[in-house]
């Protein structure tokens, strides 16, 4: 079967072609609702290979054809499974031609064309994500350069976590230099050591900005050995890092937040980053976690707090845990359903982290919300039709007890927090999705 999708790009072929040969690139097209992750991008479009990994120890190897090959034009590549149930796996076919054509205006046609015998439906579902999230993304890197950003050394902890892992594939296929500050030994180029009790400022020589979004999971039963985790993983690590990156001379220190700092049950008046601060447990950590991101006080680094609500994406947190419930037919609201959850897209987070980046008016605490935060039970309602599954089966307040402890149900399933992005509708931030709806049928595959 041989499938065509299509769609216009508003910049020239020549620079859209160039992206798709960028480390990163790859990672940034990966479908997120399925089971499968980059393990290596090709170095050549002509003739390198591209392996994917996959369910069952079996690997994707996707060499390209260089018979096909023609530059800043065309290029081609072929599946080949291989791996334990590969046998069984050798009737499946996939060639997939990539084709950019110049269009009037520095405009161009991004066509692919796939010829396979898997079901068409699914492969319009592929292609039509790959396509949205490649526009998304020219589109932040191109506003980037409108304003003045150039390419960009650029060191970040908690590199291979959900939101790491996007955000570094999102830099690099924008033509930055991404440092990933790993606690093993450095496996390449692209890796250096740090201690986070005792970062040298030799870790971040020639860096100009430092992501650091390193840190212990808030999900688990909140015991005491949890909550010292989430603590002690925070607060003077970031410190000591950001009076390295001080130090090492780095001009932007870009560091990891929580909206947990407005307390668990914070009220229906929507929260700016000036609003009130909780005094639950979270709330006392962020705070001063995010007073560790602005030590020592002075000098000429500019400090962003980012401060996160919900992420939203199937391969991590919340949505990870709830998208097999729902496809059962086992969703439902919270309790009463009547808490507000202010979530975020994990690309516009990503848009979020690379604003903090180039817009030198960004400076302290930044909600990182959608403008439109939901109550508990919208949010059910609106995942269950995403899904097509009901949305029937309520959750009684008790039940994250059973898992988290009162208080971990207290400050992560029962929370309470309506926060406005106020600083980056100020500044006229673009975000990809701004209703949930919007941002769940991206991310599920379910336009």
């Amino acid at each position: 079967m041989r499938i065509n999708h299509e769609s216009v790009i508003p910049l020239p072929a020549d620079q859209v072609f160039a992206w798709h040969e960028r480390p990163g690139a790859m990672q940034r097209l990966l479908p997120p609702w399925q089971p499968v992750t980059a393990i290596t991008q090709a170095d050549s479009l002509k003739d390198g290979t591209s392996v994917l990994g996959l369910p069952a120890g079996l690997r994707w190897n996707a060499p390209h054809l260089a018979q096909r090959y023609v530059p800043q034009r065309l290029f081609a590549d072929q599946m080949k499974l291989e791996g334990p149930l590969s046998t069984a796996a050798k009737a499946l076919t996939w060639t997939h031609e990539h084709h950019f054509e110049p269009l009037d205006g520095d405009r161009c046609l991004v066509r692919d064309v796939v010829e396979t015998n898997l079901p068409a439906t699914q492969v319009h579902r592929l292609l039509g994500y790959r396509h949205r999230q490649l526009a998304d993304d020219l589109a932040a890197h191109h506003a980037a350069a409108e304003h003045g950003m150039k390419s960009l050394r650029i060191a970040v902890t908690g590199a291979h976590g959900l939101v790491g892992t996007a955000l570094c594939a999102f830099l690099e296929s924008g033509g930055h230099r991404v440092i990933r500050l790993v606690r093993r030994n450095p496996q390449g180029a692209n890796e250096r050591t740090w201690d986070p009790q005792n970062p040298a400022p030799e870790a971040l020589d020639g860096c100009d900005a430092v992501i650091h979004l390193a840190g212990a999971s808030i999900a688990g039963r909140f015991n005491d050995k949890h909550r010292q985790d989430i603590a002690q993983s925070r607060i003077e690590p970031t410190g000591k890092l950001a009076a390295a990156a001080a130090q090492a001379g780095v001009e932007v220190f870009v560091s990891a937040s929580a909206i947990g700092i407005y307390g668990a049950q914070a009220g229906e008046t929507p929260l700016a980053e000036d609003a009130g601060h909780g005094d639950d447990f979270l709330a006392q950590v962020v705070r001063e976690w995010e007073q560790a991101a602005r030590e020592p006080a002075g000098g000429s680094m500019r400090r962003v707090q980012v401060r996160t609500g919900l992420v939203q994406s199937p391969r991590g947190g919340t949505l990870k845990m709830l998208k097999p419930l729902y496809e059962l037919g086992l969703g439902g609201r919270m309790g009463d359903g009547r808490q507000w959850q202010s979530w975020i897209g994990l690309d516009d987070l990503v848009d979020i982290y690379h604003r903090a980046l180039w817009d030198g008016q960004l400076e302290g605490p930044v909600n990182a919300v959608a403008p439109h935060p939901v109550r508990n039970s919208d949010y059910s309602a609106t995942l269950a039709a995403v899904l097509r599954r009901p949305d029937v089966l309520p959750v009684p307040s008790f039940g994250p007890e059973l898992l988290l402890g009162k208080q971990g149900s207290e400050l992560l399933a029962m929370a309470s927090q309506r926060v406005a992005p106020e600083k980056l509708l100020d500044a006229g931030h673009r975000f990809r999705a701004e209703t949930l709806e919007d941002a769940l049928r991206h991310c599920l595959g379910r336009q």
